[in-house]
């Protein structure tokens, strides 16, 4: 069990005993209840948003312990011109990698999907819509949206997507059972360029990436903007990845080996 899951498993229980207690012997000062209120919530918050902790989902977030070398994924496409430039950079290198695709976006563009896997690359869901508050919706909205970007890709690419990467990487316990229901493995990430805004700079996208790589590491980039059309960070941090992970002797991998 993941150390963040028991503590939360054993925070909950210490709260149950809380609530038992002020029944029983009486309430307890409004400051201690707040307190402990505040703490139980900001724990719960850090589930949800750092997937790494896999305090609600069995992610998988690094390679096993003996896993030898470093898998690469790119988020929020396809994109028709930034994604192919991945592709091309991807064939260059000689590299495969697994490409989470928003299931609307893939439905725009079938052929540049089909066109992911034909040369090579693993392609999983990162849901349908990506919507930002995917994580508040209730357990019948999130199994909906799954439920339309698996058939999405099925009709695209003739087999059922395996691998999920839940919008923005947020995990609570709703989404956790949805993508068991529906068989699909959750996929977070160990090293993230953090370049899927406008702003971020190429350099520093490349500097965390470097910092994070070692055998086992999952890194985390984007192919396309969730919006708009402006080249991602990562895309023009790519070559210089692709250099560095070279230059350390770390094979790149596909990820379908550590699920």
């Amino acid at each position: 069990m993941p150390p963040a899951r028991a503590l939360l498993y054993a925070a909950t229980l210490g709260v149950l005993v809380f609530v038992a207690r002020a029944f029983l012997v009486g309430p307890p000062p409004l400051l201690f209840v707040v307190a402990v209120c505040a703490a139980y919530s900001a724990l719960f918050v850090a589930g949800v948003l750092f997937i790494r902790l896999r305090m609600f989902a069995d992610a998988v977030v690094v390679g096993p312990s003996d896993a030898n070398g470093v898998a690469l994924t790119f988020d929020d496409g396809p994109h028709p011109v930034h994604t192919r430039r991945v592709l091309d950079l991807l064939d260059g290198a000689g590299v495969k990698a697994t490409f989470f695709v928003i299931g609307k976006k893939a439905e725009a563009s079938p052929d540049l999907v089909r066109e992911i896997q034909e040369r090579g690359h693993a392609v999983g869901l990162h849901s349908y819509a990506h919507d930002r508050l995917f994580s508040l919706r209730t357990p019948s909205a999130i199994k909906a949206d799954l439920a339309r970007g698996i058939a999405a890709l099925e009709k695209i690419l003739g087999r059922r997507p395996e691998l999920f990467r839940p919008p923005i990487g947020h995990t609570t316990p709703a989404i956790a059972r949805v993508a068991e229901e529906l068989d699909l493995c959750i996929v977070g990430w160990s090293v993230s360029g953090i370049d899927g805004f406008a702003g971020a700079i190429p350099d520093l996208v490349e500097a965390r990436v470097r910092a994070g790589l070692q055998h086992g590491a999952i890194v985390a980039l984007h192919d396309a903007p969730e919006r708009g059309e402006h080249e991602p960070a990562g895309v023009k941090a790519l070559p210089r990845i692709l250099e560095a992970i070279d230059a350390l002797g770390l094979p790149i991998v596909a990820l379908e080996g550590w699920v």
